[in-house]
């Protein structure tokens, strides 16, 4: 049997990338550090994963990964959408020990992103541009883990349900491709996105939503995400 004790142990972390949507731009989250190192500097939010003793193994890296979103934005959970990005692991990332983090992207809808504050560790929280924002900025290896979940959310969109986290509940067709815009930074022909919405109804993945839209030409019909029923497969 192997002795584990002859081998060092890293440390685990969780590191959050937290997007939101604000006046037609892509937004994300980022914590001003009040403590070395790079105290000062901007990263993104995150926290160690908690470690129990014998046999009490701590926290698992989901509740984790829930537990320190909540205490970086002070917003309920289960209220924002969370998955796993990935592991990062280089040594030196973390110029203290040797700490392997595994990465998350959140996304908060635009009318929770008020709501936001800053956790304990931190003297200040703010939305930024993801365009306009510069990741090498960033400490650590954050920059690295901000483009891996940029490209991740953008792949995503085509095949998956995050732009729905990111429009209100209900939501007019040109809502939505705002959203899709946003995200990918491109614009999109209207006729062909409607196309496609079209196609999701008939797929079930939208339907008609009670009421309509108000715009500066006429109402405008209301969607909304078919969620799966509790329990289904």
């Amino acid at each position: 049997m192997t002795d584990i004790s002859r081998y060092p142990r890293p440390a685990v972390a969780v590191d959050l990338v937290i997007f939101t949507i604000q006046d037609a731009d892509l937004r994300l989250l980022l914590i001003e550090r009040d403590r070395p190192p790079f105290k000062g500097r901007w990263t993104l939010p995150g926290g160690f994963v908690r470690v129990g003793q014998g046999e009490d193994q701590g926290e698992d890296l989901e509740v984790a990964a829930a537990r320190e979103l909540a205490e970086e934005t002070g917003l309920p959970r289960g209220s924002v959408y969370l998955e796993q990005l990935g592991a990062f692991g280089k040594a030196g990332r973390d110029p203290r020990l040797r700490v392997i983090s595994v990465a998350w992207f959140a996304l908060v809808k635009p009318e929770l992103a008020p709501f936001v504050r800053a956790g304990g560790d931190a003297s200040g929280a703010a939305w930024f541009s993801a365009a306009a924002l510069d990741p090498d900025a960033l400490a650590f290896d954050h920059a690295e883990i901000l483009r891996a979940a940029l490209a991740r959310v953008r792949r995503e969109l085509h095949r998956g349900p995050i732009a729905f986290e990111l429009v209100p509940e209900a939501f007019s067709i040109a809502e939505l491709r705002a959203v899709f815009e946003v995200i990918l930074g491109e614009r999109l022909d209207p006729g062909n996105f409607r196309r496609r919405v079209l196609r999701m109804i008939d797929d079930g993945v939208l339907e008609q939503a009670p009421g309509k839209r108000i715009t500066a030409s006429k109402p405008a019909r209301v969607y909304r995400f078919v969620r799966e029923p509790a329990g289904g497969a």
